[in-house]
Order: C-alpha cells, then sequence, then structure tokens
C-alpha cells in the first residue's frame, strides 16, 4: 500500500446519513486529488462521531498533512470548497474543519493554530487561522485538548493511518482545563459584543455550549449539546430552565435575529457562568 493511499474502499458511508456521506466522499476525493503527497488522513469527528447529530450540526472534519500547506494549496483547497457548497444538499454548507499538519495535531503550537479552516455556512470561506491574544490562545488550546479526545475516542476514519497513530490520549483533568480555559477565553468578549449573539443561531450555540462546558468541568467528560442541557436543567438553578429549554427548540429554526430579551438572558447567563467558576 502506498503511504497515503486509503486505507478504506471508495463510495465510503461513514454515517448513517447519505447526502452526508455524498458530500465527505466529494470532499475527500477532491482533498486527495489537491493535496497528493502532503495528504496522510482525513477523519471525522463532532457530533458525526460521539451522538446528537442532526440538521442543526456541524459536519465536522479533520485533515491532516504532512506539513504546512503553500498558498497554491491553500488556494486550491478554497475554491473546491466554494464548489462544495454549491452543490445542491443541505449539508453541502454545514461542513466545519480544519487542515492541520501532522506535527501540530500531535503537540499543541500557539503560533499555528489550526492552519486551515472553515466554518460552516453559505458565505464561509476557508481561511487562515491567525491568533495573537494570548488568551484566545488559550482558549483554542483548550479546543485543540477536546478535538484529540474526540479523535481518540470517537474519530471515524475516511482514510489514513489509525489515529492512535496521530494522537495521544488526554489525561484526567485535563479535559476540565480545557473547558475552563474556553469559558473565559471565548465567554468574556462576548459580554461586550451583541452583534454576535444576534446572529442567527448563535445565541442558543451559545446557551448550550456553556452548558456543555460546564458539565465537563464537573465530570472531566464531555456531552452531546442535548444530554449537557438536560444535565443543566437538573444542576443548574430553576431561573436557567426557561432559557435552556428555549435555546433546544430554538437551536432547530433560529430565530433571526435573536429576541433582544434572549441575548439579554444570555448575557446574564454568561456572567453567572464566570462567577460561578472564578
Amino acid at each position: 500500500m502506498k503511504r497515503h493511499e486509503t486505507t478504506l474502499s471508495r463510495d465510503l458511508a461513514p454515517t448513517p446519513y447519505p447526502e452526508v456521506n455524498t458530500v465527505l466522499n466529494v470532499l475527500l476525493s477532491d482533498v486527495q486529488a489537491i493535496l497528493g503527497e502532503q495528504f496522510v488522513g482525513m477523519y471525522l469527528y463532532g457530533s458525526l462521531a460521539y451522538g446528537g447529530f442532526d440538521r442543526a450540526s456541524d459536519v465536522d472534519f479533520v485533515v491532516v498533512t504532512e506539513g504546512v500547506l503553500p498558498d497554491e494549496t491553500f488556494l486550491a483547497l478554497q475554491a473546491m470548497h466554494n464548489r462544495i457548497a454549491a452543490l445542491d444538499s443541505w449539508c453541502a454548507t454545514q461542513l466545519e474543519g480544519s487542515y492541520i499538519p501532522r506535527q501540530a495535531l500531535h503537540t499543541f503550537d500557539p503560533q499555528h493554530v489550526f492552519y486551515l479552516h472553515i466554518d460552516r455556512g453559505p458565505e464561509e470561506k476557508l481561511h487562515r487561522m491567525q491568533i495573537d491574544d494570548p488568551k484566545v490562545s488559550r482558549a483554542w488550546w483548550g479546543g485543540w485538548v477536546f478535538l484529540r479526545h474526540v479523535l481518540w475516542e470517537h474519530g471515524i476514519p475516511m482514510a489514513g493511518p489509525d489515529l492512535r497513530t496521530l494522537v495521544e490520549p488526554v489525561q484526567p483533568g485535563e479535559l476540565r482545563q480545557a473547558a475552563w480555559t474556553n469559558l473565559e477565553g471565548w465567554l468574556e468578549p462576548l459580554l461586550d459584543d451583541l452583534h454576535e449573539l444576534a446572529h442567527p443561531g448563535y445565541q442558543p450555540y451559545c446557551v448550550l455550549t456553556i452548558c456543555r462546558l460546564l458539565f465537563t468541568l464537573e465530570t472531566d467528560r464531555i456531552a452531546t449539546k442535548q444530554a449537557a442541557a438536560h444535565w443543566a436543567l437538573a444542576k443548574l438553578e430553576p431561573r436557567w430552565c426557561a432559557l435552556i429549554e428555549r435555546a433546544l427548540i430554538d437551536r432547530l429554526d433560529p430565530p433571526n435575529p435573536a429576541p433582544p430579551d434572549a441575548i439579554q438572558e444570555t448575557r446574564d447567563f454568561i456572567r453567572y457562568t464566570l462567577e460561578r467558576n472564578q
């Protein structure tokens, strides 16, 4: 077998969702063609891997490369993602993923966080990560820890070597520390950014992600948004129940923009979360 030859057959069915599989097969084929010998592997993580996936979820992927990709390769990948986003499929704009050199996946480097990344959404473009704020960099370290954990425990290979040859297991307490760095680096700036919370879908995403991070802080484990929300409904003060229940509903059909009362309640929830964990 050649060094980067896929370990699985063509026309893969890595998920129970045929439309998702169709888009992922297009992505894999195009990525392999563009990267050539730079291609190491492609893997799925997120809710596709550990449960809770629905039409409001990201289609999370990571492509591992041998090294840092040059500008011409970046432009080719960017054009490829533009083509995929134009496909006639509900999940074509749900792709969210990163192109990470093998060494950066194994050992976090704050100067080169995730290298190339694309967020889900019809207007999103593949871009190079550039993080200069140390607090934000710490939050990305937290995301890297979560990524390592999910890949090690639940990652779905589409092509490439066994994931456990590329990442190391997360140690006890590391998820808890990662959750706190994410809360600190991500939530504080949101208190001054009302525009971000008003963006369609972001306000319920914020509420449910806070629930997930609080769950991890208490248990040192990861849960789906739905499971973490039900945990929070049972564990947190009753005054937050309506906000969390509303977020579970709104994530499937978010209002545009988020209602002012929901934004204010979410800001209060952010303050509560930061104070609770000081």
